[in-house]
């Protein structure tokens, strides 16, 4: 019995110094005396082990060995080791791990799970029940605070929100503020009269002011909105949101961040506003992502970067953010930060209306009627999905299933089907009024009547839809219509389409802004619009911009730039260009025309299809 004794006496001993040298920073050394201790069956060393792994003190850090040796502690009943084996359990660990696989003898402590073969971790929270009951019925509060999380987030055969709310409370009682958390939010949730509402907030302040990042969140919400018989007071809610941001909570870094833009609760600080959402952004949150993408598009001029804009549009559409994804087929589309795609405009449209974006359905329609294919596979999948939404009474879907029915989309072309539906489509879908109006005109799967089909374009015109803006005013300049050519309106519609991005739209202002029209020349605004459509990859704009450079119209001469152009607008096969380029190599050659001689014939050439 003595010799027990001193046996464990010795032992204790030893744990006590490997706890010093731990505590002194020398953990190699630490390390290496509880190894020899767990070896030796002490639980409390198996368990310290286990924890040295888990942080890599004192040895290289590995999951598996930190799982298991603290497996081997919880089995002794060290309730301690139970609790965090269960949060392993609930925080993930590889598909198949199994911490009670036995150690091959003579491997010793230091033998390595094989993970090769695993899937990625994966939350098992069947097994963290059983080990957070162990340790929680041994009066252990922060598993108790963990096992009224597992039955009230767990999977559907686990929840109990009964039992989720008596083991917060349990662990409420002990002093936990995890369990203050979880106790006040299902309290909140279910709360049904004011004094409920208060009992529920009194906890998520209590939470909040130990520093439970959550808590602040919540409580954050709870002031922003008045909600749950609190004022609203936007300093209270800046203030906790803050809290939680520090503590990484993406969400509240998002809200704090936002609240700096806008000067909600705090004095507007736009940097700082900015560095919290794109925290919160990289931290998962979509919204941040979407609201970057928003303050580099159109915020102030210090931040106004499209290219930027666009790599957040597509962060927060990739994680199904519906509004982004729109956007960023909407950049794509006017190669606003992107180089033009119709394509991938196409792609986003989709990702949009398939996340349920009725617009972005309509803008698909409208790139399916530019001629953007889609796969043969995709196409018939989408016209099922549109005439079902037609048949059903969906307006836009009459759109876009007369848009596939015109292009022969997912089936064989029928324009007199295609008429019908955008018939019934007009009076709801401006971009339905112009299409319809657009296949009068051109006489397409009906007789052809100019006027009633300048009518309706005119009427989506009117209504501001960039597309039917161009169209008409090209009818406008051309006088082919009603009562002949009215340049000042097509002007006005020309620049309401090139505030929405259309290059086109840019590239006929700057030739009605050059001269040769009933408005006034001005040839610096001429230049400027060519260079807008140019940077969107308009061909002609390319070459016009590159003859401006070179003759110095309306700017300064720049003979570095005017070849960089119009070797962009001849990759693009725009003769002149080339011809242009040709002539500089060769002074013999023959110039080409000026180009304040230049008419708008590319544009006069009517609607185009």
């Amino acid at each position: 019995m003595a010799r027990r004794l001193a046996i464990f006496d010795t032992k204790a001993r030893r744990l006590a110094r490997a706890t010093r040298l731990l505590e002194e920073g020398k953990t190699p050394q630490a390390f290496s005396l509880f190894a020899k201790l767990a070896n030796a069956g002490v639980p409390e060393a198996a368990y310290r082990v286990g924890q040295c792994y888990l942080s890599g003190q004192g040895t290289p850090s590995s999951l598996e060995e930190g799982a298991r040796w603290t497996f081997v502690a919880a089995e002794a009943g060290l309730g301690e080791a139970s609790f965090t084996l269960a949060t392993l359990f609930a925080m993930g660990v590889p598909d198949g791990f199994d911490p009670a696989r036995t150690v091959p003898a003579g491997s010793g402590l230091y033998e390595r799970f094989d993970t090769d073969a695993m899937d990625a971790h994966k939350p098992d929270f069947a097994r963290a029940r059983i080990w957070a009951e162990k340790s929680a019925a041994a009066g252990h509060v922060e598993a108790q605070a963990l096992l009224g999380h597992i039955f009230n987030h767990g999977p559907d055969d686990l929840q109990d929100r009964q039992a989720a709310r008596h083991w917060y409370g349990e662990a409420v009682r002990g002093g936990s503020l995890q369990g203050a958390l979880g106790l006040g939010l299902i309290l909140l949730d279910e709360a049904e009269d004011d004094s409920q509402r208060a009992q529920a907030v009194e906890l998520l302040q209590q939470a909040a002011e130990g520093g439970i990042g959550l808590a602040n969140a919540a409580m954050g919400w709870i002031y922003e909105h008045g909600a749950s018989g609190q004022a609203r007071d936007a300093g209270k809610s800046a203030s906790h949101y803050l809290k939680a941001a520090e503590q990484n909570i993406p969400s509240a870094q998002a809200r704090y961040g936002l609240m700096l833009l806008k000067g909600v609760g705090v004095e507007v600080n736009v940097i700082q506003g900015e560095s919290w959402l794109r925290r919160a952004a990289y931290g998962g949150d979509a919204e941040a992502a979407a609201l970057l993408g928003d303050l580099y598009i159109r915020g102030e001029e210090l931040l106004r970067r499209p290219m930027e804009a666009a790599r957040w549009y597509q962060l927060a559409a990739e994680q199904h953010h519906t509004p982004a994804a729109r956007v960023l087929a909407v950049l794509y589309l006017t190669g606003t930060g992107v180089p033009r795609d119709e394509r991938k405009a196409a792609q986003w449209f989709n990702h949009a209306a398939m996340l349920g974006d009725h617009m972005a359905d309509a803008d698909l329609g409208n790139l399916v009627l530019a001629g953007v294919t889609r796969p043969e596979d995709e196409q018939r999948s989408l016209q099922q999905r549109l005439r079902q939404q037609a048949e059903g009474g969906n307006l836009l879907g009459a759109f876009n299933l007369g848009v596939c029915l015109a292009q022969g989309v997912g089936g064989t072309a029928d324009e007199t089907e295609a008429f019908y539906w955008l018939g019934l489509a007009r009076e709801g879908v401006v971009n339905a009024q112009y299409w319809y109006g657009r296949m009068l005109f051109e006489g397409r799967g009906v007789a052809q009547n100019r006027e009633d089909g300048f009518l309706w374009m005119d009427k989506a015109a009117r209504q501001g839809m960039p597309e039917a803006c161009v169209s008409v005013a090209q009818l406008l300049v051309t006088g082919q219509v009603g009562g002949g050519r009215d340049h000042a309106r097509a002007l006005e519609l020309y620049q309401k389409a090139a505030e929405a991005g259309l290059p086109e739209a840019y590239f006929s202002l700057g030739a009605m802004h050059g001269g040769g029209h009933d408005v006034p020349v001005d040839l610096e605004r001429a230049r400027e619009c060519f260079e807008e459509a140019a940077q969107r990859g308009h061909g002609l704009a390319q070459m016009m911009l590159g003859r401006y450079l070179l003759r110095g119209l309306g700017g300064p001469e720049n003979g570095e730039q005017a070849r960089y152009w119009l070797g962009q607008a001849a990759r693009q096969g725009i003769e002149q260009a080339q011809t242009l380029l040709d002539s500089l190599a060769d002074p013999s050659a023959e110039a080409s025309q000026d180009p304040a001689l230049m008419d708008m014939a590319a544009v006069e050439t009517g609607i185009s299809r």
